[in-house]
């Protein structure tokens, strides 16, 4: 058995637009461990719903390949489908009927055993509530219902396409809570965000990607680790000058006011904080404020794009081998 539950190897993706072929995802090469948590993670554009969308078998790559639980996909969907489960989209139930009957009937249209009604109802903590109306649930146990759904027919693989959307914190929470109850009872949870905060508390492993392409993959804590002592929070009166300044000696800076954040390029390497205030102190501009960042995924994903302004899909002048699909 591999130890991947995904695995995708130079996936690429174009679109037609009036600027010429714009690119979706670029030669991404992606890897979901078997169990636990993987946040799928980078900004809006950035190509995470077009990758979910090509390996469940919605839309077609450009090139590249796909595999789930080691099997070439889309070609051998129908062998893995099975297993999986997802939501892409807000799935629809009926308003008027309670969340147990909705499904029921899903459970009936799928083939599902009647007995897994109750059991995914648990197990999404909505076991209380089966009885009343959909109508009447908030927005998180709206998406509890519908991960529920998913669940009906026992998959080994669960894939959210930022679940948490539109969500207040009190139902955030809800779902990260049963995100991680899923993981813990073996299940593969693959999770697309863009709020790399959330995802943070939940994951036990992540994948960046900007503009359609890998920037960083491993476990939270090896990443967060190594960007620990990499940024700091620089606080001046004159803010531009300093970011000027600052990238002219190397640094890398995010603007924010009168406070900068500004990291170094250089992967591994030790900050060395004093070379800030001199290279300021050069040009007359004096701190009043130098504290090193808490290194989070938000933090370490602004340093992997800041030096390339990466985010949102580009525009790629070169044809699409057989043409936008």
């Amino acid at each position: 058995m591999t130890e991947f539950a995904v695995e995708t190897r130079g996936l690429r993706k174009t679109y037609r637009s009036r600027k010429g072929q714009q690119v979706a995802v670029a030669e991404l090469d992606l890897q979901v461990p078997n169990g636990g948590v993987h946040g799928f993670l980078g900004p809006n554009g950035s190509g995470k719903t077009t990758t979910i969308r090509m390996l469940l078998g919605l839309i077609r790559a450009d090139a590249g390949e796909m595999r789930v639980f080691d099997q070439v996909v889309p070609a051998a969907l129908p062998a893995v489908i099975g297993r999986v489960g997802a939501i892409v989209e807000q799935p629809r139930f009926f308003p008027a009927f309670s969340g147990r009957k909705n499904l029921a009937l899903l459970a009936q249209g799928i083939g599902a055993p009647p007995q897994r009604v109750g059991e995914v109802l648990e197990e999404v903590g909505l076991g209380d509530r089966g009885k009343d109306r959909f109508r009447s649930y908030s927005l998180g146990m709206k998406q509890r219902l519908a991960i529920a759904a998913t669940l009906l027919k026992n998959p080994e693989l669960l894939v959210f396409d930022e679940p948490t959307n539109g969500l207040d914190p009190a139902g955030i929470h809800e779902i990260r809570a049963t995100m991680r109850g899923l993981a813990e009872r073996g299940r593969t949870v693959l999770v697309s965000s863009h709020i790399l905060s959330e995802v943070q508390q939940v994951a036990d492993t992540v994948s960046i990607i900007g503009r359609g392409r890998l920037l960083a993959s491993g476990r939270v804590d090896e990443i967060l680790a190594s960007a620990a002592t990499q940024t700091v929070r620089v606080g001046v009166a004159e803010p531009e000058r300093a970011r000027q300044v600052l990238e002219a000696a190397g640094f890398v800076v995010l603007p924010g006011g009168p406070v900068l954040t500004v990291g170094i390029r250089e992967a591994g390497q030790r900050f060395d904080f004093s070379r800030v205030t001199r290279a300021l102190a050069q040009q007359g501009l004096f701190v009043f404020e130098l504290t090193p960042v808490r290194a989070d995924l938000e933090s370490v994903f602004l340093g992997l794009t800041s030096e390339e302004h990466l985010g949102s899909t580009q525009h790629d002048p070169r044809p699409t081998p057989g043409g936008p699909r």
